[in-house]
């Protein structure tokens, strides 16, 4: 699709690397190109708008496909299979806290011990050399590592959560804050010691159709929680990216007032040009792409998916605040899956180099 001469063209026409391009618009600036969403992971042509840095204490960086499952740091076991790329959920009727017991909920949930010393600047140094980084061409982003209302379902799923929410609201937010005691001294820790240009919140509040919860009830029991856990980046300037699926539009003033300036995956569920129109620049949404296979599937035609790609680029990129992502979801192996995903791949990385400079 693109020739030799035409990518060395555009290659040779950029300015800035990745991590420039990026902050530009965390800047809330019009930047060269659309910087693309990557989650922390190498994207096309082997580039990374942004590399996960730790802090890696309790697993924090927890976002990687696992296929034999794991246990979280709360004892809560997690299953994956093929269908879902090998993501993780809380495995179904194994909670380890049940609606009846929720009273003496502190026998059954238990943090670990943080170890009695730390050498953050040695854990930095260390997390640092993992992820890989180059600085000079991706950003640096910390993750605060719990996320609060996916725990509580994790603990005791989704119906014994709502319940709970709703009859025992004092025990959900003893639960909330017991969690966040332990993880508020790692952010304090890795706002000061690790060098980061952005930090990811991850909670899923939302399905595909409306959020899982009422706008009270976000404000009551997370808005708080999210609070107090960003705070030691944002008093440093350092911006949030918050990772939401679903129709979670009805969070985006709250998100804003907390110091977001990013929110991905901004699923097209939402009303993504309203909200565009609303916050310009002053909200990032990264992604506004969901997978939705032609008519003609499992025959597909190369133009009309690499149009599709245009089309939903040139929709949302105008005036900037947006990043771009573009992909199919499917059964690991699959090679239908695998070619559309190259020509996805392929058009979007292209298509948005020097985006802005046309």
């Amino acid at each position: 699709m693109y020739s030799e001469q035409e990518r060395r063209r555009i290659l040779e026409s950029l300015k800035l690397t990745p991590k420039d391009n990026f902050l530009r618009v965390l800047k809330g600036e019009l930047p060269e190109s659309v910087p693309l969403h990557n989650m922390g992971f190498t994207g096309y042509n082997g580039e990374a708008t942004i590399r996960i840095v730790g802090p890696s204490l309790f697993d924090e960086t927890h976002l990687t496909p696992a296929p034999n499952g794991r246990y979280d740091i709360w004892g809560v076991k997690y299953v994956a299979n093929e269908s879902t790329g090998f993501g993780c959920i809380p495995e179904p009727n194994n909670y380890i806290l049940d609606l009846d017991d929720i009273e003496h909920w502190h026998d059954y949930i238990k943090a670990p011990p943080m170890p009695e010393r730390l050498d953050w600047d040695f854990l930095a140094k260390k997390d640092w050399e993992a992820s890989g980084i180059d600085h000079r061409q991706s950003a640096a982003m910390g993750v605060i590592g719990l996320m609060p209302f996916q725990q509580l379902v994790a603990f005791m799923g989704f119906e014994n959560t709502f319940i709970a929410l709703v009859e025992e609201p004092e025990i959900c937010e003893e639960i909330l804050n017991y969690m966040a005691d332990l993880y508020y001294p790692i952010c304090a820790a890795a706002a000061e010691h690790y060098t980061m240009d952005c930090v990811y919140l991850l909670d899923d509040t939302a399905s595909a159709q409306r959020p899982f919860i009422s706008l009270e009830m976000y404000r009551k029991f997370l808005l708080p929680i999210y609070k107090r856990l960003s705070k030691p980046f944002t008093e440093k300037g350092i911006p949030v990216q918050f990772h939401n699926c679903g129709k979670c539009e009805t969070f985006f003033d709250d998100m804003v007032s907390l110091g977001v300036r990013v929110t991905d995956p901004a699923q097209t569920g939402n009303d993504l040009l309203a909200a565009k129109k609303k916050y310009g620049r002053n909200l990032v949404l990264a992604g506004c792409w969901d997978w939705t296979p032609p008519v003609s599937w499992p025959n597909v035609d190369e133009e009309e998916i690499r149009s599709m790609v245009r089309q939903c680029v040139d929709t949302y990129a105008p005036d900037g605040g947006y990043m771009g992502r573009a992909g199919a979801l499917g059964i690991p192996g699959d090679e239908d899956i695998a070619r559309i995903n190259g020509w996805m791949g392929e058009e979007i990385y292209w298509y948005t180099r020097g985006y802005y400079n046309r």
